[in-house]
């Protein structure tokens, strides 16, 4: 139910943004980083490998229309998000050379009637 693609975006000298962008089927639902602490499902959780050219600026960044999802019922709650969701990670180069941002994303998706079992995805950038 989700699809990944994930992009570099310079925005200086030696400083880019990288997109990991989830394009969500209809009825789904794909869940923030951040979650209430009666929340029962498994946040997105972006893991970066370590690289020693790359400096991480700051914390993912979640860029959509959040929606928070109660059932009174089970008396849970969820922060969520439907269509569409582009985490921003900022990196800068420490010097003029070629790298890529690799990582893992974690996360799991849920509809009206079903959760699916957390999936983890590796991905690869390429800072051009």
């Amino acid at each position: 139910p989700v699809k990944w693609t994930y992009t570099a975006k310079k925005i200086a000298d030696k400083t880019y943004e990288i997109h990991l962008t989830a394009t969500i089927q209809n009825t789904w639902h794909l869940y923030s980083q951040a979650q209430p602490a009666d929340a029962i499902n498994q946040p997105t959780e972006i893991l970066f490998k370590k690289n020693p050219l790359l400096i991480f600026d700051g914390k993912v960044k979640e860029v959509g229309k959040m929606e928070l999802f109660k059932d009174t019922r089970l008396k849970i709650s969820a922060n969520q998000y439907a269509d569409k969701v582009d985490f921003v990670q900022k990196v800068k180069l420490k010097g003029n050379a070629r790298t890529n941002v690799v990582g893992s994303v974690e996360y799991q998706t849920c509809d009206d009637k079903k959760c699916l079992p957390p999936k983890k995805i590796d991905f690869s950038v390429a800072l051009q």
